[in-house]
């Protein structure tokens, strides 16, 4: 046993201490956020009377033209009182006051918790069954026996029982799908509480606004991070107490948290999207396209459902997706390590350094956040994009850094790891390079994504330009954008699977997907970001605030589009990683020696599991479909029978939309997440361990570029539209003004890739992740009791 820098003591200090400072650090945040006062006048100043910095202690400037800026803000407050306070589903949606706009305000801050109650029910059921499936599959292998038996990679040893791995593999799946569900919600109240805060921040200036719509992604993405790696920590210890030197069977039944996370994720993202989208075409065609109303215009039947679904769908599924993500990737790492000689010699520094490095990650994220919301302050429209991609950059340096130091204090400079039957030799550097590539790599994918989805390059500029002959060559460049963004992207994890892997095997492969994940505080609250953002601007519509301070919220809305692209490519990216490293995994675990793609038991799989992500976007993009048609039906049915709704002397009926697009979510979710969950289960039992992994293999190579194409065209699509709306040059103003046939041709290209940028291919890197982890929790009984029908024949 080599001795590392680090002690033991040092690092059952730094782990929790670290999640704790992140905890802090979001609660400090909100704090913040909070102290922007929703009342008319001026705001609270500070202790010394003096205008702190960030506005806090400014008055508001008066730019609401013509209209009574009192009455604004008092409906602005009105609605974020409404949204601060929890309130009951009878007051929220029996609660109506005639003579301002506080029954639409009302209804949108509690549409978003009631539908994630809703659907946390029924998620909650399938919780239930599949943690007795779990047990009941997993104890079976042995017959539900007691006894101890030989380890699987070392039967010269004796471990615990099949029976307390299927118990803690239960226990640990509820603790990962709670703590993922935790997650979600809670990125969902921040959101819903920083909206009309950002909007009243609008009026300051566009720099007061970012800060707080930022500050309060930074909420949702250190409470992820630390909350995820504070669970993970304590359920390795209190295992551990069981456990004891079997920490193959420790690391084993931690998996469980991982398959727990991505599980909640998926319905999260599946149902989420379904219930955004569904709402968002049918406010944009019925609304922008037939009726040349604004977006988030009050009259508008479909724009309570929408502004919902940009938290349900962007926020709450974005955040479990990413946690599912990164409980995965360190599963998997552990998984490996266990059986290397981490885990043989029980050298417990080493064996915990992917959590010691999402620890250090949390620190970096902290330090690169202050860059943009202590160190500088935004003064333009167009420093706000840069000083978003900064984060990326100064987070990824500082923590190639700090993962160095890492590497240095906490890993011996000589080790084996696990490599298929046989120990690898590897070097502390070499592993600290394993992860830096995944780091990088991230960083290279998500500003491949930016170029290629933000309307300041060329890319999206000539699919707004292909606007001008209609919408059908605007589907066909947009088409040709998205699978031409895949080429470099696919390039980068290629060269990260051969670096990581060729260094440190299928646990190099884990670490670089950690590494991706490494900085995932700064990547959630620049995702975070974009829909609170979105709403701000949505919220300043329906209180009737002037047009300049829509111009600054649609800048804040449009540079957080962009962002929200780089979130996904970051997501898809690091699904490929972690999904092959628990491949790995599976695949060690079902004691495969090799996988021969000429053997047609692997090849069979391999097809079918490629033709596996197209089955699934076909089940979401009709969903979307399906829920659209409807809400298209239910908002033209009002503007032509309710007198007065154009004029806007009458009211829409917002609960009638909102209760299609949350009926549609919850009735939809079901088909897709059954098929995700159910296959490696039949194909595990009725065909075998060598089938799977050819499933396995195919959807994630398949997937990965599904994935990256669809959000990347509905991204170029949307900014297309986004450009011409904004007519910032002269080209643009050429295509426009909105209203004109371009600009309507850029809504149908917009409209048509909502469902592939928010549904389908957001959810496709759950699919390859849920089902590789799925299928390592039930390695051990599809070993034993798998391929029924090869026995049979």
């Amino acid at each position: 046993m080599v001795s590392v820098i680090l002690p033991d003591l040092g690092t059952e200090i730094l782990i929790p201490v670290c999640a704790i400072i992140g905890i802090g650090f979001s609660l400090l945040q909100w704090l913040l956020v909070s102290k922007v006062k929703l009342v008319p006048g001026p705001a609270a100043t500070n202790n010394s009377g003096a205008a702190g910095k960030n506005g806090y202690g400014d008055y508001l400037i008066e730019e609401e033209e013509g209209l009574n800026e009192h009455n604004v803000v008092l409906k602005c407050a009105e609605i974020q009182n409404a949204i601060s306070e929890d309130l009951s589903l009878i007051w929220c949606f029996g609660f109506e006051m005639e003579g301002n706009e506080l029954f639409l305000l009302v209804k949108f801050c509690c549409g978003a918790t009631s539908f994630l109650f809703t659907e946390y029910q029924y998620v909650g059921i399938f919780m239930v069954a599949f943690a007795i499936l779990i047990f009941v599959f997993l104890g079976s292998v042995e017959g539900f026996s007691t006894k101890s038996q030989p380890c699987t990679y070392d039967p010269l040893k004796m471990c615990k029982p099949a029976l307390a791995t299927a118990g803690f593999s239960t226990v640990s799946f509820v603790l990962g799908a709670v703590t993922s569900v935790v997650s979600g919600f809670l990125g969902m109240k921040i959101a819903t509480y920083a909206n009309a805060r950002t909007t009243l921040e609008a009026r300051k200036g566009v720099g007061k606004a970012f800060i707080i719509a930022f500050r309060s992604g930074a909420v949702m993405g250190f409470l992820l991070a630390a909350n995820g790696l504070l669970v993970l920590y304590i359920t390795i210890n209190v295992f551990k107490l069981y456990y004891g030197d079997d920490w193959e069977g420790l690391f084993e039944s931690i998996t469980g948290y991982g398959l727990g996370g991505s599980s909640m994720a998926l319905f999260g993202r599946v149902g989420g999207g379904i219930y955004t989208k569904a709402a968002d075409v049918g406010a944009d065609l019925v609304g922008k396209v037939e009726r040349n109303i604004p977006e988030d215009d009050p009259r508008n039947p479909a724009v309570i459902a929408d502004n919902v679904g940009d938290n349900v769908g962007d926020i709450a599924g974005m955040g479990s997706d990413l946690f599912g993500s990164y409980a995965e990737s360190s599963c998997a790492a552990l998984v490996v390590a266990s059986i290397s000689s981490f885990g043989i010699n029980h050298e417990f520094t080493p064996m915990l350094y992917p959590l010691i490095v999402s620890s250090v990650g949390i620190i970096i994220c902290l330090i690169t956040t202050l860059f943009a919301t202590d160190f500088f302050e935004i003064k333009a429209v167009k420093e706000i994009e840069p000083a978003l991609k900064n984060q990326l950059i100064i987070s990824t340096i500082l923590m190639t850094i700090g993962v160095a130091i890492v590497s240095w204090v906490a890993l011996p400079s000589s080790f084996t790891i696990f490599n298929f039957g046989t120990q690898k030799v590897v070097k502390n550097w070499q592993l600290f390079l394993c992860v830096a590539v995944g780091l990088w790599a991230g960083l290279i994918i998500g500003f491949v994504t930016e170029y290629y989805t933000s309307n300041a390059y060329s890319p999206v500029q000539d699919v707004a330009d292909s606007c001008r002959t209609g919408a059908a060559t605007n589907v066909i460049f947009g088409l040709a954008l998205g699978y031409k963004s895949v080429i470099i992207p696919i390039f980068a994890i290629a060269v990260s699977i051969f670096v990581s892997f060729s260094f440190a095997a299928m646990y190099g492969i884990a670490v670089a997907a950690l590494g991706m994940l490494s900085t995932i505080a700064t990547g959630l609250a620049i995702d975070a970001y974009g829909p609170i953002s979105d709403n701000a601007g949505g919220i300043a519509e329906m209180a009737g605030m002037s047009h300049r301070i829509r111009e600054r919220t649609d800048a804040l809305d449009a540079a957080g589009n962009t962002t929200a692209a780089i979130g996904k490519g970051f997501a898809i990216g690091s699904a490929a990683l972690v999904s092959l490293a628990l491949f790995g995994a599976f695949v060690s675990r079902a004691s495969i020696s090799t996988v021969d793609v000429l053997t047609p038991k692997v090849f069979i799989g391999l097809i079918v599991g490629a033709m596996l992500p197209y089955w699934f976007s076909a089940m979401t993009m009709k969903s979307v479909g399906s829920a659209a048609l409807k809400m298209v039906e239910e908002v033209r049915r009002q503007f032509n029978t309710i007198p007065g709704l154009m004029e806007g002397t009458a009211k829409p009926d917002y609960a009638t939309c909102v209760k299609i697009s949350t009926d549609a979510s919850i009735k939809e979710m079901i088909p897709p997440g059954a098929l995700v969950m159910l296959t490696p289960l039949i194909v595990g039992i009725f065909f075998g361990v060598e089938t799977l992994s050819g499933v396995l293999a195919g959807s994630l190579v398949s997937g990965v570029q599904i994935a990256i194409s669809a959000s990347n065209t509905g991204g170029a699509w949307d900014n297309a539209k986004k450009y011409i709306e904004a007519g910032a040059s002269e080209h643009a103003r050429s295509l426009g003004p909105k209203g004109s046939d371009p600009h309507k041709a850029a809504v149908i290209g917009d409209t048509i890739g909502d469902p592939l940028k928010d549904t389908s291919g957001p959810s496709l890197n759950i699919l390859i992740k849920l089902m590789a982890v799925e299928s390592l929790v039930f390695a051990p009984f599809f070993a034993t009791h798998g391929g029924l029908l090869f026995k049979i024949f």
